[in-house]
């Protein structure tokens, strides 16, 4: 059968498909909301001079960054209602199921990356923070947590791209995103290439936008970090005056 192009049309602005691509942008959204802030305390933690508490959260790491996503959210929808009979309630729609699965791993990988900018702040940072008597969480809220996203954010945006093509995972648990609302119109149609062509111009315009957002982010950040550290070593200078003054 030739390409219907007309049906291509049709297809690209149906309801359904773009219920669907609504559906996948809330969840993306909510997941990468959620588990980036609370990656954060993860990372402090990851960071501890505590063991147990290090060696608590690294296996959370493991364990969620070792699991496929697929098996994660069918365990959260198949495993956890039998775990925990509450669950079989109506409250418990595949959209929480998937919000919860795709959170707990997003959580792990997150936290991964958000450690990683906090341990490319070097340790002359606290020192300098200490020496100028600020509180530890003015110089942690202030001085090093600033520097470690700016560093972070291109990777967790990495990670929200690769999040958004990661949703279409929730088709095996009824979700009705983009990719399960296509399959079922073909299901109804039969028209397998004019379906899945719609559903990925949905995705490369989405990819796209995240990518632009990206882009801009990168520069505003590069841009400021450059003009942060010009500053940062004139006041560096003159604090060095200052105190040579006191002490002379």
């Amino acid at each position: 059968m030739l390409f219907d192009f007309d049906y291509f049309i049709q297809a690209l602005f149906s309801r359904d498909l773009l219920t669907g691509a609504m559906i996948t942008v809330a969840l993306s959204v909510a997941v990468q909301i959620t588990s980036t802030l609370l990656s954060l305390p993860f990372a402090v933690g990851l960071l501890s001079s505590r063991r147990s508490l290090r060696l608590a959260l690294k296996s959370y790491v493991w364990l969620f960054r070792g699991a496929p996503t697929l098996l994660v959210l069918l365990f959260f929808w198949n495993g956890l209602p039998q775990l925990f009979p509450t669950l079989r309630s109506d409250w418990f729609s595949p959209f929480i199921a998937a919000f919860l699965a795709m959170s707990m791993v997003g959580i792990a990988y997150n936290a991964e990356i958000v450690r990683a900018g906090l341990s490319s702040v070097g340790k002359g940072q606290h020192e300098a923070a200490t020496a100028l008597g600020i509180s530890k969480y003015n110089s942690f809220s202030h001085v090093i947590l600033p520097q470690a996203m700016r560093v972070s954010i291109p990777s967790l945006m990495n990670e929200f791209i690769t999040l958004l093509k990661s949703t279409s995972l929730a088709y095996t648990i009824s979700l009705k995103e983009l990719m399960t609302t296509t399959s079922l119109s073909i299901s109804a149609s039969f028209k397998f290439t004019e379906w899945y062509l719609a559903a990925l111009v949905y995705y490369l315009v989405l990819i796209t936008l995240l990518t632009l957002l990206q882009s801009v982010l990168e520069k505003r950040m590069s841009k400021a970090l450059t003009e942060g550290r010009s500053v940062s070593s004139s006041e560096h200078k003159n604090k060095l005056g200052l105190l040579k003054k006191i002490f002379s």
